[in-house]
């Protein structure tokens, strides 16, 4: 996604932009409802905690835990806004995002959650969040949204980063700036590409999102190398594979594979023109693309070639997991278990 002196120059830039967020009152917030059918709702995310627990979340701030991943039960969540993504750094620490900025935090392996950030007034979600201590976070979202926390997320501040800027929106941010310090900041807040994924690999922070975004970190985030671009269409997964080698999808069934670290991309047919939302890493090698109008792809040769395995009702695959020698994923109709 997003060096010395440029480092220090990007932060600064959006310091005025900086906030230190549990913004707009909460208080008045309602709770998400214990809801029966709630494991059959739109759901957006799902993880794991090791091969115990799964966690998934979705509409009206549906937060649900499941050992088995046939039967769910709900967690007490204090919003009912929609929640896009879910992250657990140990067995304990979990955070998840959403609409209206939010950031939730749980200490308790998803039983109970707590607002640590609110932002209505943003009129923009969330879309993924990731930790690499305790304590050390990031949360990415649309238009280039990106907050950090170095204190477990008692407080989170906003960033931007200028590494994504065109270079013509850079020289019309930069006359703007001048002229009108007000639209600047307006401008600045929507004018980056939609950041839709962080994957940790190691040391290695990567980012994908809109117009083909494609980029590393190596000190979290803090600065950014873009990759070359390979196609201008939204990724929305990046992954290593088993065997090392990266995989990343996106809109209209593209998947492409690198065998060093993203230079150079291979573009992979699949066959489909579906967009592909999420990549699943199984045993025996075998790899899952999740995609929308039912589209299941397979690869068992590291993501070379694709058997497509369409599923009957059609709906889209969100997100998925490798659970208990199971493929649980995620859809607008709620869990499912897919039978291979």
């Amino acid at each position: 996604m997003r060096f010395i002196s440029s480092i220090f120059c990007s932060l600064f830039l959006l310091s005025l932009l900086t906030q230190v967020c549990v913004a707009a009152d909460s208080s008045s917030l309602s709770p998400s409802v214990k809801a029966p059918l709630a494991s059959k709702s739109l759901l957006l995310d799902i993880t794991s905690i090791g091969q115990e627990k799964l966690i998934a979340v979705g509409e009206r701030g549906h937060i649900l835990l499941s050992t088995d991943g046939q039967t769910w039960q709900q967690a007490s969540v204090p919003v009912q806004t929609t929640l896009t993504s879910v992250f657990f750094f140990n067995e304990q620490l979990g955070w998840a995002v959403g609409h209206d900025g939010i950031i939730l935090h749980s200490q308790d392996a998803g039983q109970t959650w707590q607002i640590q950030q609110f932002k209505p007034e943003l009129e923009k979600p969330l879309l993924d969040i990731v930790f690499k201590s305790p304590l050390e976070g990031v949360a990415i979202g649309a238009y280039g949204m990106f907050f950090r926390t170095i204190d477990g997320g008692q407080t989170w501040q906003n960033e931007f980063h200028d590494e994504f800027l065109l270079p013509d929106d850079a020289d019309y941010l930069a006359e703007l700036k001048q002229e009108d310090e007000e639209a600047y900041l307006d401008e600045a807040s929507s004018i980056l590409p939609h950041f839709n994924r962080l994957v940790v690999d190691g040391r290695t922070l990567y980012l994908v999102g809109e117009i083909g975004l494609i980029a590393k970190s190596n000190d979290f985030g803090i600065s950014w190398q873009p990759f070359d671009e390979i196609y201008q269409g939204s990724f929305f997964d990046l992954a290593r594979t088993q065997k090392g080698n990266l995989l990343v999808v996106g809109l209209r069934g593209h998947v492409f594979r690198s065998l060093q670290n993203g230079t150079p991309w291979q573009q992979i047919p699949t066959d489909t023109t579906a967009l592909i939302n999420d990549i699943v890493l199984a045993d025996n090698n075998r790899i899952f693309l999740l995609a929308n109008n039912g589209t299941l792809l397979e690869s068992v040769d590291d993501g070379l070639n694709y058997r497509i395995r369409m599923q009957k009702d059609g709906k889209a695959l969100i997100a998925g997991v490798w659970f208990k020698n199971q493929l649980i994923v995620v859809s607008d109709v709620g869990v499912k278990v897919i039978a291979l």
